[in-house]
């Protein structure tokens, strides 16, 4: 729709002008008429119009001044004169003052009408268009930092700009206009690169020119600039002139410089961090991750892709939630925080760590990120607990020992009287009878309960006599087929060849009817019972890495059900007396401790692994008896090396002397380290001799695993063994590429074995 004002006062011009505009196509106009002067400024104040169709003979204006009047009150709208006054004179002076058109009446139609109101609406449209850009132009040059320059290339001149000579410290007046100049003002060690990107774009080769490079100014210094231009090109496709703009870009390449520098010093730090074998982590207030560093990666297995961005809490953290709120707390308000956590890896695995987190600032003092600092010291926590828990053993002996020895003062008289009673009172009636049967009943039992007490508290030693515990096995099997549900499949492995043992039959019947009634307790819905045995010699190499092993022949029993398993928790206080998770009427808590006392009373000591919803395995440990022909382990001299460098790598002095010592004497030469880092070390300097490498899987300052991958960076074809005392590294083992692992403790005879094996048959 297009509004029209039409100052016309002949009401026929109108009608005849209105029948002309409706029969244009595509376009509908709406006509508003005015009949004077007067009313068609009136009109012009009150609304909005497209163009004005504008007789210059008015009732109260005639000519010229008529479309000065309309021109001076819409200055921003196409005017079209359509009068009847064919006079060229007019028509020239209108058009100079403005006018878009000028049409004679009786000359005019529809289309002519139609086409003139369209051009005129379009060339308004175009002239505004066009003041705006050079209004925007002139603001652009005017607020502009940038140095103009114009080449001629053909008379090997340059005009430059005020501002161009500002920037190289030049006076305005001073002339500096020469191809020379500009040129020769390039810092030599860019003019090479400028030319040859001129050169291009002369040849067209470059829709631009483009470039950054540093250059001369007056007094001596250099200042960087980017220059951009544009050549022109005669009709043969010579370059004849170019013109273009400098920018100082100084500022920015000094910011950029600074930038490249504290980006190295954080790739710097950031690799040093990388190296390190805690898990380092930087998150926000919110604890979101920020940073996770290589060891972050090794600890918990989420890749620094998969971290970031992610709340650490539910991504690591497995214990009570109101903990790391604690934390967080603590942590803002002291700036340092430090405590023991549980987490967890990305397969779901248990951790504890050493937490350690410190409040970040910003440059105005506030708190603005956390740096967390975690070490692994589920390893670390297993050995202590081991060690609490044979020394808490040991202490609740001797106590047991002092309340037995009481116990039996107090039961002996109390026995034996109701023993006497009825030889002195012959006369007794049946109820008071009744009583002193119940009174030596229960005197009795209390005897049995100070015995097994004793049995924990020093393994009471009864009647020793050499056995062979393949027959005890045997009625071990039979009597819990009869006795056990069915649901329970027995099976028992015994071989050739057994070592016997000293020992009390009756005593070690007893450990073993403990443990297969446990089993059977954990397995309520059926399950598998396995009872095996097996000759085992313990090296010092084993007897290092086992607190309770000596040098010597051992016969090893497993007990292992497939049932419910044992809480990680409470796996270290089973052994204590009176601790039962079973129902008051159905256990006493002596059960274990019974059989701990009795197996330590015997020399041995005893090994317990579980898995919640897989089942538990004991493994009884028995010296052999000494004087009988006891088989010595297969000759290790089948598996001695000739020569070859081996690298053990392990945080523990005693088991590297001990490995040393031992290789060296099967015929290899040894290195040692006693970290990831130093291993890393150890394996640069020496890699080209080093025939195998010996890893221990937790170590402080960079576990195992991340220094097998560096390893393997450093050496696809390197061949490692894996060891740990946890049987689940086994498999950290596996995804990190080793096929060779040693489960600690392990004997000579295991390390040989499996050295052997991994530098002449396994490939990495």
């Amino acid at each position: 729709m297009i509004r029209v004002l039409l100052v016309e006062d002949n009401p026929g011009d109108v009608r005849l002008l209105q029948a002309f505009l409706d029969e244009v196509d595509s376009v509908q106009f709406e006509l508003t008429q005015a009949e004077d002067l007067n009313e068609a400024l009136y009109c012009l104040a009150r609304e909005t119009f497209d163009v004005v169709l504008l007789d210059l003979s008015l009732p109260d204006s005639q000519g010229l001044e008529t479309f000065v009047s309309i021109r001076r009150q819409a200055c921003a709208l196409p005017i079209i004169v359509l009068t009847g006054l064919d006079d060229e004179t007019l028509a020239l002076k209108t058009m100079q003052e403005g006018a878009q058109d000028y049409l004679v009446k009786g000359q005019v139609d529809g289309n002519v009408l139609g086409r003139s109101i369209r051009y005129a609406i379009e060339r308004k449209r175009i002239e505004a268009a066009l003041r705006e850009s050079e209004e925007r132009r002139t603001l652009a040059i005017e607020g502009s930092k940038d140095a103009i320059w114009d080449w001629n290339i053909l008379e090997q001149t340059v005009v430059l700009s005020p501002r161009w000579k500002e920037m190289r410290g030049y006076e305005a007046a001073e002339t500096v206009g020469s191809e020379d100049l500009w040129m020769q003002g390039i810092h030599p060690e860019d003019r090479d690169r400028v030319w040859h990107l001129v050169q291009d774009h002369f040849l067209k080769k470059t829709s631009f020119f483009s470039a950054e490079y540093r250059v001369h100014n007056k007094d001596g210094s250099y200042l960087w600039v980017l220059n951009r231009g544009q050549a022109l090109w005669d009709e043969t496709g010579r370059a004849v002139r170019m013109a273009g703009s400098e920018t100082d870009i100084s500022e920015a390449k000094r910011d950029e410089v600074v930038r490249k520098l504290a980006d190295q010093k954080i790739r710097e730090q950031a690799a040093l961090l990388d190296i390190a074998t805690e898990a380092i982590s930087v998150r926000d207030l919110e604890n979101r991750i920020l940073f996770w560093n290589k060891g972050a990666e090794r600890l918990f297995g989420w890749s620094a892709e998969e971290a970031l961005g992610k709340n650490a809490t539910g991504l690591v953290f497995s214990g009570d939630l109101t903990q790391i709120d604690t934390t967080i707390q603590a942590v803002t308000e002291s700036g340092f925080w430090q405590g023991e956590v549980q987490t967890k890896t990305k397969d779901g695995r248990e951790r504890l760590v050493e937490s350690r987190w410190t409040l970040v600032r910003d440059e105005t003092g506030q708190p603005k990120s956390f740096l967390v600092v975690n070490t692994d010291i589920t390893e670390k926590k297993q050995l202590e607990q081991q060690l609490l828990r044979t020394q808490r053993l040991e202490s609740l002996g001797t106590l047991a020992s002092g309340i037995s020895h009481d116990l039996n003062n107090l039961l002996t008289p109390i026995l034996a009287t109701a023993q006497l009673l009825p030889l002195t009172l012959p006369s007794l009636n049946e109820q008071n009878q009744k009583l002193l049967n119940l009174l030596n009943d229960s005197a009795s039992r209390g005897s049995d309960l100070v015995k097994q007490i004793l049995f924990f508290a020093k393994g009471t030693e009864g009647n020793r006599i050499t056995l062979q515990v393949a027959h005890l096995l045997r009625e071990i099997r039979q009597l819990v087929c009869q006795t056990f549900p069915k649901s329970i499949d027995v099976q028992i492995q015994i071989p050739d060849g057994l070592w016997m043992i000293d020992g009390d039959g009756t005593q070690l019947h007893q450990v073993l009817m403990n443990l297969c009634v446990n089993a059977r307790d954990a397995m309520p819905h059926g399950g598998v019972l396995s009872l095996s045995t097996k000759n085992l010699w313990i090296d010092e190499q084993y007897a290092q890495m086992e607190l309770e092993a000596k040098v010597g022949p051992y016969l090893m029993m497993t007990i292992a059900d497939t049932g419910t398993g044992i809480p990680p928790n409470i796996l270290d206080r089973i052994f204590d007396p009176f601790f039962t998770t079973k129902e008051p009427s159905k256990g006493t808590g002596l059960g274990l401790s019974t059989a701990i006392g009795i197996v330590k009373g015997h020399g041995g000591f005893v090994k317990v692994s579980s898995k919640i919803g897989q089942g538990t395995q004991f493994e009884v440990f028995f010296p052999a008896t000494e004087g009988i022909d006891i088989t010595l382990p297969v000759d290790l001299k089948t598996n001695t090396g000739n020569g070859e460098l081996i690298l053990v790598v392990d945080d523990e002095p005693l088991i590297l002397e001990i490995s040393k010592e031992s290789l060296q004497i099967y015929n290899y030469r040894v290195l040692t380290a006693s970290n990831g880092i130093d291993a890393i070390a150890q394996y640069a300097q020496h890699q080209d001799e080093i025939s195998a490498v010996i890893m221990d899987m937790m170590m402080p300052e960079m576990g195992g695993e991340g220094a097998i991958r560096t390893l393997q960076l450093m050496n696809p074809q390197v061949k490692i063994i894996a060891s740990s005392g946890i049987a689940s590294n086994r498999a950290l083992a596996k995804a990190a590429g080793v096929k060779a692992f040693l489960s600690k403790p392990y004997s000579m005879q295991d390390l040989l074995e499996t050295l052997y094996e991994a530098i002449n048959v396994i490939c990495p």
